[in-house]
């Protein structure tokens, strides 16, 4: 099983989008395996965003994402990185497909409701800054059996 993160982002907490979001992982198949709300510290907004450093929209990133409350979580399941960018759609809602997240409810780049991570390297180190091993919970779901084939 790969592990994934995925960030509802203040705009998706403000507008109460959490709930809808969490449950499209969920119906999907995808576990979830850790969750928590936070506000975000400028030094993890930071080393969460490094790979932007001297791009134009860096400060303006920083400044949206420290804004207010975020809900980070990490899912679980069998190619769970490319199922949640699946579901997630194309980083600019004008260009996301109907039926994904960003597409049914983002409007502006940036303002685009949710992070997620693009790589099993990149979900790994996102995890890893916004979780403690400790705080993830290994589970089984009932209905496991019925979402994969061996």
């Amino acid at each position: 099983m790969e592990r994934t993160f995925v960030m509802v982002k203040p705009d998706g907490v403000h507008r109460a989008f959490v709930g809808q979001v969490i449950t499209r992982f969920e119906t999907k198949g995808l576990k979830l395996v850790g969750l928590k709300m936070l506000k975000i510290p400028k030094e993890m907004a930071e080393e969460h965003y490094g790979e932007h450093v001297g791009k134009p929209f860096y400060e303006k990133l920083l400044s949206y994402i420290t804004s207010g409350p975020v809900v980070a979580m990490v899912l679980e399941g069998k190619d769970a990185v490319n199922q949640s960018r699946r579901l997630i759609g194309a980083t600019d809602p004008k260009k996301a497909e109907p039926g994904t997240i960003r597409g049914d409810f983002g409007l502006e780049l940036g303002r685009n409701i949710v992070h997620g991570s693009d790589s099993t390297a990149s979900a790994k180190r996102e995890i890893a800054i916004f979780f403690r091993e400790e705080e993830l919970v290994d589970h089984r779901r009932l209905d496991e059996e019925w979402l994969y084939e061996d």
